[in-house]
């Protein structure tokens, strides 16, 4: 595994890190929305939108790693 790989590689697990870390947090936006009796619409919408991404990430993530294997 070339240095750049390695940087590639390292560069979707923060991404998958810090996405994972947002998502957290949304879900503690919208429990303590819920137990404040505000509308959680729009915070729902954007943790969907937060899931997909992750989804996203994790999915390079694997084509990366495919892809080093097939370099072996």
């Amino acid at each position: 595994m070339t240095d750049q790989e390695r940087r590639h590689l390292a560069q979707a697990d923060r991404h998958i890190a810090e996405c994972k870390e947002v998502i957290a947090r949304q879900k503690e936006l919208i429990w303590r929305m819920t137990q404040l009796g505000q509308s959680t619409e729009v915070a729902e919408g954007t943790l969907e939108a937060l899931q997909s991404s992750l989804q996203a990430f994790e999915a390079h993530r694997k084509v990366i790693v495919a892809q080093l294997d097939a370099e072996k």
